[in-house]
């Protein structure tokens, strides 16, 4: 069967024009759509408005003891008002030493990329963009799974390098990528055009995490034998193997066990996602300012 792929991926479809500014370079740039305190009233209606749906809902998290607030949950948002202004101080400072670059964040798969990136783009004022969530909708909105089942992996991997490489041309946006972004070359071409940060997590706190929400989105997941933790860590520490390398190209590095080592956690799970954004801005910060 044969995929409909626009032939050149045109951002148009991805950003309202609305949002956008050509900067004198021809390339896109973001405007600052609000001020500082905006964005941080912000942070705090919808932390309030998540403490609010988390009381509706139970909480999974990356471990059987289901810490609240953990580091994996998707959709996660700062934890208190006092941390949401700590970010933004930290964000404030390093902002000037951006340059306007994109951040792309890299790790395994369930590694948090898409509520660090949220959190990110929102305290530094940046647009955040999956580039899974690209690939599906320049693949006429089929999903991950279903196109590595149509048109297998090497198709989904050019596509994912077609958008990587559209993507490199804008500014001021945090990029999800996914987990296998880093083996091509080609992307880190892509992505050294910004800043690339590695969220490194124990592969026990991924598979564990991966296991409670379930396996049916993650395709490259679908193989072996056992219960479906054993079957996850097996494959997770697999691809580990196979892409461990590349992850160290990135700029900078989260280590979650250094996290938790320095702030004197006994589990990663503890760990919030606010606690690791900020990390990421000190990685960030002492990437930049080298």
């Amino acid at each position: 069967m044969e995929a409909r792929i626009s032939p050149s991926l045109q951002l148009s479809t991805w950003i309202d024009s609305e949002k956008i500014v050509r900067k004198p370079s021809g390339l896109l740039r973001f405007r600052q759509r609000s001020t500082g305190k905006e964005r941080l009233q912000m942070l705090v209606s919808c932390h309030l408005e998540y403490r609010r749906a988390a009381k509706r809902h139970n909480l999974v998290s990356c471990s059987s003891q289901n810490h609240q607030a953990s580091a994996l949950e998707f959709e996660s948002l700062p934890a208190s008002i006092e941390e949401a202004l700590v970010l933004k101080s930290k964000s404030e400072e390093i902002e000037p030493y951006l340059d306007d670059r994109c951040i792309y964040l890299v790790g395994m798969m369930g590694s948090g990329k898409t509520t660090i990136g949220r959190i990110l783009a929102e305290v530094l004022g940046y647009s955040f963009f999956d580039s899974d969530k690209l690939i599906e909708q320049d693949v006429g909105g089929t999903v991950v799974s279903d196109i590595f089942k149509l048109h297998g992996e090497s198709f989904f991997r050019n596509t994912e390098t077609k958008v990587l490489q559209k993507l490199s041309f804008m500014h001021r946006l945090v990029v999800s990528t996914g987990g296998g972004a880093v083996v091509r070359p080609i992307n880190w071409k892509y992505m050294h055009k910004g800043i690339s940060v590695w969220l490194d997590v124990p592969l026990e706190a991924l598979a564990h995490r991966i296991t409670s929400v379930g396996t049916n989105s993650r395709p490259l997941l679908h193989h072996g034998e056992g219960d479906t933790y054993t079957k996850t860590f097996k494959r997770l520490s697999t691809l580990w193997e196979e892409r461990s390398e590349a992850y160290t190209n990135a700029n900078a590095r989260v280590s979650l066990d250094n996290i938790a080592a320095k702030l004197g956690h006994e589990d990663v799970c503890d760990i919030t996602p606010t606690e690791i954004a900020f990390e990421a801005l000190l990685q960030i910060e002492s990437f930049v300012k080298k």
